[in-house]
């Protein structure tokens, strides 16, 4: 076994410290760990017969998203919202409490909320603004890229 002094220990020990610290940044700066993350649950969802031509068609939409500023790749469409919607009012009022709002997009994994959505002043939140709420929040979570 080799036998290292111990500063020669230390100063290895610092640049895997370094190391670690560069390559951590690089994730969190480039948001590699949102984009796998979001990768692997639709995959997970989907569970296409071709995965890699489906993450290459993801990554594709992705890309197009930041170009063009369409949609990009989302778990949830407008028929999954409208059915987490139908779960938070039972009895068909046609709104929501904010409380109910905020929790149920922060459930879909929404971090940023608008914290004044229409409605909220009569604790009314209709489908239309929640599902448009909730769209804007699940473009801005999987869009793992710079946006203005």
């Amino acid at each position: 076994m080799l036998a290292y002094p111990s500063n020669e220990r230390k100063h290895t020990k610092k640049m895997a410290t370094q190391r670690e610290k560069e390559a951590a940044d690089y994730l969190k700066k480039h948001k590699i760990i949102e984009l796998m993350d979001n990768l692997t649950s639709m995959l997970f969802f989907y569970r296409p017969e071709n995965p890699r031509e489906f993450l290459i068609e993801q990554l594709e939409q992705l890309k197009m998203s930041q170009q063009c500023g369409v949609k990009g790749p989302s778990l949830f469409n407008n028929s999954n919202l409208d059915a987490a919607f139908g779960i938070l009012d039972p009895t068909n009022q046609k709104y929501i409490t904010f409380a109910q709002y905020k929790q149920a997009l922060i459930t879909l994994g929404i971090k940023d909320i608008n914290e004044c959505p229409e409605g909220v002043n009569e604790d009314r939140i209709s489908c239309e603004t929640f599902t448009t709420e909730a769209n804007q929040g699940l473009q801005k979570c999987s869009a793992t890229y710079e946006q203005p």
